[in-house]
């Protein structure tokens, strides 16, 4: 190699060295153990690697000392290189601004929405302050769970059960039902008969059992709120059943041809969950298995192949029977011992026509009354009607929607009691709407009938006639078409959480007052 390709290595090696070197003592240090290779006429190693990572080694290991010669660290050398001087001009600028444009977290424009420490506080707020007022309530009146007082709601004499009774008479109306749809498969009687016979059967069931109810002493009015929502549930179930069977039959007489799949079932058996459930076509469903499926079934709208699933989930199934009694001795417990006493407390006011009173009375009701509400959902939508449905491998177990979320009142009641929506929109709405009735009748007639229902189900066991739950559901079309109108988002939603905190209260106190009235009135 020629004298320029042998200097190259020391060259290159002076350079590094110059670099991570320190004063100009250093770089004639450095430029003398250069030039000893040179003035010897000898060559000098050629190890390039090895001489990278010995000058990486010494420069790391000089970056922390201080240089003998001048005092100065290798750190402060590195920091009058352009990145290390850019740095330290941002840092200057950091120190000399530190505001940029922006909003405040709780503003809307700032996008936040992570409040989940806010919730928590609130719910940490929620138990205190109900803590408070239960320790209140045990302070000023005692225990007053009584177990055994509970009985007594349902049976004023232990040898008489009339409500039970009721419940098992009931199935006269299912096998009435059965009977006139296998009449009207085979065609021994007609079309017009059997609707005759459909009417006068679902009539009974709503007239016989409140006949029952107001003619019998012995009926509690708790049994006779039992047994007329059985009867109610079974009302709807049987109308669902006739009107479901009538469409199959029209299809088949439009095909001309037996019907092999109902059009409201699953076109395969797999969509079931499990191919061993049989696929049963119209009128092969007319059975006393079939019906009675339909009857314990959680849900309101029947068809003939209802979505299966594959098996019973054991432990599933036991969470929710411990969730049921559990909340069932909670409900029992919070009745007794916090709503009943507010209650009881709340007559005198109402009698004097104090407003002031009443409306603290009220507000001090709303609270309990929302919370054994609230329980109340939970136990029933959730915790029943999934053991039953599990028990059954019933697959459709949407029986509630995110009906809190509510922004509008429609939104809530189409929402909150799934079951009840879709059998008023399949049964009643959407029929409505095909025989050419606007929207908004359709919708007051859903309520009108809801209205109805409610108010069945408290004054025929109360035995009398006020028509408060009437008023207060049919109240609800003018409160919607309101919040609808003039309130959005998260104004609506408290709307809506305000009629039910307030609303129910006020019906709860109104039946009460007249009760008390009409049966304690002279006591007084």
């Amino acid at each position: 190699m020629s004298d320029s390709t042998e200097m190259r290595g020391p060259v290159t090696r002076r350079r590094r060295t110059t670099i991570s070197g320190s004063g100009n003592g250093a770089v004639g240090v450095k430029q003398a153990n250069g030039s000893k290779w040179h003035d010897a006429g000898e060559k000098p190693p050629q190890y390039p690697a090895k001489a990278k990572t010995d000058e990486l080694s010494r420069h790391a290991s000089n970056n922390g000392k201080v240089n003998r010669h001048t005092g100065v660290s290798g750190q402060q050398q590195l920091a009058n290189t352009p990145r290390k001087q850019k740095s330290a001009a941002e840092d200057i600028n950091e120190r000399l601004s530190c505001h940029v444009l922006q909003e405040s977290l709780l503003s809307s424009a700032s996008g936040y929405s992570n409040y989940r420490g806010i919730l928590n506080w609130c719910v940490v707020m929620l138990v205190l302050s109900n803590a408070r007022l239960f320790l209140e309530n045990i302070i000023k009146y005692g225990i007053l769970v009584d177990p055994i007082q509970v009985v007594s709601l349902f049976l004023k004499d232990p040898y008489s059960w009339p409500s039970a009774c009721l419940i098992i008479v009931s199935n006269v109306f299912i096998l009435a039902a059965l009977y006139t749809e296998r009449r009207l498969a085979v065609g021994t009687i007609s079309e017009m008969t059997g609707l005759i016979l459909h009417i006068f059967n679902l009539t009974s069931l709503l007239i016989f059992p409140s006949a029952t109810v107001l003619t019998l002493t012995s009926m509690t009015p708790v049994g006779g709120v039992l047994s007329l929502g059985v009867y109610t549930v079974l009302f709807l179930k049987l109308y669902s059943y006739q009107d479901t069977n009538r469409w199959c039959r029209e299809i088949r007489q439009a095909k001309a041809k037996r019907l092999t799949r109902s059009y409201s079932c699953p076109s395969v058996a797999q969509s079931n969950g499990s191919a061993v459930h049989a696929h049963v076509s119209y009128p092969g469903n007319l059975t006393h298995r079939d019906m009675y499926y339909f009857i314990f079934a959680p849900t309101l709208c029947y068809q003939l192949n209802f979505p299966r699933s594959p098996r019973i989930r054991k432990r599933f199934l036991m969470r929710r029977l411990f969730e049921m009694l559990f909340f069932m001795q909670l409900l029992v417990g919070l009745i007794q011992q916090w709503m009943v006493p507010t209650i009881q407390n709340s007559m005198k006011p109402f009698q004097e026509m104090d407003f002031s009173r009443m409306v603290e009375r009220l507000l001090k009701l709303a609270v309990p009354n929302h919370l054994i509400w609230l329980i109340f959902f939970y136990w029933f939508f959730h915790s029943s009607m999934n053991f039953v449905a599990e028990l059954l491998q019933f697959g459709d177990r949407e029986f509630y929607k995110d009906w809190w979320n509510s922004e509008t009142v429609t939104y809530f009641w189409a929402n909150w009691n799934i079951p009840v929506h879709k059998w008023c929109l399949r049964h009643f709405y959407k029929p409505m709407l095909k025989k050419g009735i606007n929207r908004f009748l359709a919708q007051t007639a859903v309520f009108l009938v809801s209205a109805f229902f409610h108010e069945y189900l408290v004054s025929v066991p109360l035995k009398m006639f006020r028509l408060w739950a009437f008023m207060g559901m049919m109240a609800q079309v003018p409160l919607a078409w309101f919040v609808g109108r003039f309130l959005n988002g998260n104004y609506g939603n408290a709307a809506v959480w305000m009629s039910l905190i307030i609303g129910q209260p006020v019906a709860v106190l109104m039946y009460v007052h007249d009760y008390y009235v009409i049966h304690h009135g002279g006591t007084t």
